[in-house]
């Protein structure tokens, strides 16, 4: 497809979405991009818009960040002060039928894009992508966990609540430095991929079993599956790693009380921008080519 002609809105985000920029105006897009951390001397061929309306306006397509929206309906946006929350007035401007990208979407956003004709892609749950970008995801859990304790992960008690993509990712590099993995996962192909990489499986319900004397508990599920009634199965030393969107897959709160170290690993995505920028770009390119393929 020709992407001559073709209006891109980049709006949130951080280092990544300055990479995916460099992308859609290599692929020949108009770009206009607010939101994320505006490098000096700017990037050749993207217009840095004055709000997000004005990104926005006249877009075909729309690409939010893959951490999604937060509890208030905001955008991943740490660069900017201000909240942004696309609303109905911001997303009017775009054209129709517009389209947007991005990691997930909140009922308000969705309400908001069925009255205006804009269709939402969500693709935090597309294994492709996330095999994809997953490596660096690995790597930076590895710097919080050194960072973290005191001892090696070498023959460490490590409990994984978890076993999609970035599970499934996490459990292969853990067992090659010799971690005693423990992996609980719902799904029963899900548990035996994990015990064919070397770990130990344990059904969701059997959680609370694999948690005594365990060093580290890393959670890739984002939903609270790890509660307060598990956390006190714990040794006081225990790490507790939320890999997970929100919610997040532990509880925090309980974690805090019970004076466990716990860290929310959100966006680590954002160690390696530009090769997760390019990986994201093949994920968004494809979509938007086979969006524009079915309007011929």
């Amino acid at each position: 497809m020709s992407w001559q002609g073709l209006n891109i809105a980049i709006v949130g985000g951080d280092r990544r979405e300055q990479e995916i920029a460099r992308c859609a105006v290599a692929a020949g897009a108009t770009v206009r991009a607010y939101g994320f951390p505006w490098p000096e001397g700017g990037i050749p061929g993207v217009e840095h818009a004055a709000s997000a309306a004005a990104a926005l306006r006249d877009a075909d397509f729309a690409l939010f960040p893959i951490p999604g929206i937060a509890a208030d309906g905001a955008l991943f946006a740490p660069a900017v002060q201000e909240r942004i929350i696309p609303d109905r007035a911001m997303l009017e401007g775009m054209r129709k039928p517009g389209h947007i990208i991005l990691g997930w979407a909140d009922k308000n956003l969705k309400s908001h894009c069925d009255a205006l004709g804009i269709s939402i892609h969500e693709y935090e749950w597309d294994d492709d992508l996330m095999f994809l970008r997953g490596q660096a995801i690995v790597e930076g859990m590895l710097k919080i966990i050194i960072e973290n304790t005191d001892i090696t992960i070498h023959r460490a008690k490590i409990v994984l609540v978890g076993q999609g993509t970035i599970g499934s990712l996490v459990t292969r590099t853990l067992y090659a430095l010799g971690a005693r993995l423990h992996a609980v996962a719902r799904n029963p192909v899900q548990r035996a991929m994990a015990y064919a990489a070397g770990a130990e499986t344990h059904e969701l319900t059997a959680l609370g079993e694999a948690l005594p004397g365990a060093d580290i508990v890393i959670s890739s599920v984002p939903a609270q599956i790890v509660t307060r009634a598990h956390l006190e199965k714990l040794p006081k030393h225990a790490l507790l790693v939320d890999l997970a969107a929100p919610p997040g897959g532990i509880d925090r709160d309980a974690a805090a009380d019970l004076g466990l170290k716990f860290v929310w690993a959100r966006g680590l995505g954002s160690r390696a921008p530009i090769t997760v920028g390019r990986s994201q770009w093949v994920g968004i390119s494809r979509r938007i080519e086979e969006l524009m393929e079915k309007r011929k």
